[in-house]
């Protein structure tokens, strides 16, 4: 898929945010877009093929790659990432509803049109507390389906058609490791970011 419309958002949005904000758009374009597209996405881009059983029986592999890979690592990465960067077409929205209402009426109805403020302000906390809502779900949907952040060596399983327990393999599974205990480390930066921001604005605002 093109990636370009989710960069494209997150740059709209980046001149509405605060300086935390804009921390967080870096770290998810730099260290969480760029990444899947440069390398994560072609280390999991076999990992079907590369799934071995030390057995030929019809039908064995498949079960159990499907029972240890019930959703890809890498296709859940993807649907965290639009997921936690969907919330910033409320910010989108709201700011193009008032740059359209100022235009109908061909006056200007807003004190500061691009600055945070008012409804602007719900919008964007809104906007905070769904992304880090998306962030902690995935993190424990990653951690239910695949028991813990890891990537074992070595699968055993005994789930039918297989006439008996099978040793399974992975491939690469130190790499994978590595990057999904970077997809965690980024997940969890994130949340903090998100944290902090929102912390940040209810206390600057709640000032005033």
């Amino acid at each position: 898929m093109s990636w370009g419309f989710l960069r494209d958002l997150l740059s709209g949005v980046n001149k509405y945010s605060t300086g935390i904000g804009r921390i967080w758009v870096a770290v998810v374009f730099m260290f969480r877009l760029l990444v899947y597209i440069v390398a994560a996405e072609n280390i999991w881009k076999y990992e079907h093929d590369e799934f071995e059983c030390n057995i030929k029986q019809p039908g064995c592999e498949n079960v159990c790659f499907d029972h240890f890979f019930p959703i890809s690592h890498i296709r859940l990465w993807a649907l965290q990432l639009i997921m936690v960067s969907t919330p910033s077409l409320l910010v989108v929205f709201h700011v193009a509803y008032r740059e359209n209402r100022e235009k109908h009426h061909n006056q200007q109805l807003y004190r500061s049109p691009g600055k945070i403020d008012g409804g602007l302000l719900c919008t964007y906390l809104i906007s905070l507390i769904l992304k880090i809502a998306f962030e902690i779900v995935f993190l424990v949907l990653f951690y239910k389906l695949y028991n813990g952040f890891k990537v074992p060596r070595l699968m055993k399983c005994d789930i039918r058609p297989c006439p008996n327990t099978v040793d399974c393999f992975i491939s690469k599974p130190t790499e994978k490791m590595i990057f999904l205990c970077f997809l965690v480390v980024t997940s969890c930066l994130c949340i903090v970011l998100n944290l902090s921001e929102l912390t940040y604005l209810i206390f600057k605002y709640s000032i005033k």
